[in-house]
C-alpha cells in the first residue's frame, strides 16, 4: 500500500455546541483534496482531537470521510490507544467500514518497554488485514520506540509505514534498516524535506491544511531532481511550519491550525476542552503569519 507522499492529519470540525459538524467535514475533505493536493487523510489522529472523541464518533467519522473522499485520496483511521485490546477492536471496526489503513500510536501513559511495544503492534497486525502505519511521538507518549523495534516490526507484512516525530537521525536509521517497500513519514512539517533527503517517503502533515499545495510542489520538485527549487519552497514555508506550533509560544495542536482554517473561511470551529482557542495575542500572531 502506498498512501502517497503528502498526507494530512485532518482536524475534526465542530459546531458551536462542540458536536461534529458533518457539513463542514464534507467541505473540508473537498478543500484538502482539491485545493491542498493531499493524497491521504488521517482521521481521528492527534490533530483530529482523538482523545476527546468517543468510539462512536470515531467510527462515524471514518465512514463519513471515506464516503466523502470518493476514492480521491486514501483514508487512514486513527485507531491506536494504550490498550492493545481496545486498539484491536477499533481497528477491526474501522476495517469493516472500508478504510484504506490505520494509524497506531505508541501506547501512552502506561510506558511499555520495547518488547511490550513489539507485542502490542504485532498483536494488532495479526487481527486485521488493513495496512498499518506506526506512530512514534515520544513528546506525547513519554515512550520512544527505538529504530531497532520499528525495523523489527517492519518485517510484518501489513505493517507498511511509520510516522516518526523523533529526529532525522531516527528516520535515517529506519530507512537504512527496513525493507525497501516500508515507508518512513516525518510527523514534523519542518523535517519533511530533510526526511526525503535521507530516504524517507513523505510527510503526515498539519501545515498542509494551509500550505498543502506548496508542500506538494516541494515534494514533487525534490523527487524530480530539482533540489534547489525544493529547498527554496522549504525555506519559504518554514515560518508556517514552526509558527503553527510556537505561535509565538507553544500552543497545543490543533488550536492554531483550526484558527488558521477559520481565517480561510472554513468553519471548523474551536477545540474541545481541555484544549483552548488561541488568545488575542496568539490569534494576532497567526493572522500576521498567514498574511506574510
Amino acid at each position: 500500500m502506498d498512501f502517497g507522499r503528502l498526507i494530512t492529519a485532518m482536524v475534526t470540525p465542530f459546531d458551536k455546541a462542540g458536536e461534529i459538524n458533518w457539513e463542514e467535514t464534507s467541505r473540508l475533505v473537498d478543500y484538502l483534496v482539491e485545493e491542498q493536493k493531499t493524497e491521504g487523510l488521517v482521521v481521528c489522529g492527534t490533530t483530529g482531537e482523538s482523545p476527546t472523541l468517543t468510539d462512536d464518533e470515531k467510527l462515524k467519522l471514518f465512514a463519513y470521510v471515506k464516503e466523502e473522499a470518493r476514492g480521491r485520496c486514501k483514508v487512514i483511521a486513527g485507531t491506536g490507544s494504550n490498550s492493545t485490546r481496545h486498539s484491536i477492536h477499533l481497528t477491526k471496526e474501522a476495517e469493516k467500514l472500508g478504510v484504506d489503513g490505520a494509524l497506531l500510536v505508541v501506547p501512552y501513559y502506561n510506558k511499555p518497554n520495547q518488547e511490550g511495544l513489539y507485542q502490542h503492534f504485532a498483536g494488532i497486525a495479526a487481527e486485521t488485514r488493513l495496512p498499518l502505519i506506526l506512530y512514534n511521538v515520544p513528546g506525547r507518549t513519554s515512550v520512544c520506540m527505538s529504530a531497532a523495534t520499528t525495523i523489527r516490526l517492519a518485517q510484518i507484512p501489513n505493517i507498511v509505514a511509520t510516522k516518526e516525530c523523533v529526529s532525522v537521525d531516527q528516520v535515517t536509521l529506519i530507512a537504512a534498516g527496513s525493507p525497501q517497500d516500508f515507508h518512513v513519514y516525518s510527523g514534523d512539517d519542518a523535517a519533511a524535506l530533510p526526511t526525503l533527503a535521507v530516504g524517507g517517503h513523505g510527510i503526515i502533515s498539519v501545515a498542509s491544511h494551509i500550505v498543502g499545495a506548496q508542500m506538494a510542489e516541494m515534494i514533487s520538485s525534490y523527487i524530480s531532481g530539482d533540489v534547489r527549487k525544493a529547498g527554496e519552497i522549504h525555506r519559504k514555508l518554514f515560518p508556517i511550519f514552526k509558527g503553527l506550533f510556537e505561535c509565538p509560544q507553544p500552543l497545543p495542536n490543533p488550536s492554531a491550525v483550526k484558527y488558521a482554517l477559520e481565517m480561510r473561511g472554513l468553519k471548523v470551529g474551536s477545540v474541545r476542552l481541555p484544549l483552548i482557542s488561541p488568545t488575542e495575542d496568539e490569534a494576532a500572531f497567526i493572522e500576521a503569519l498567514l498574511k506574510s
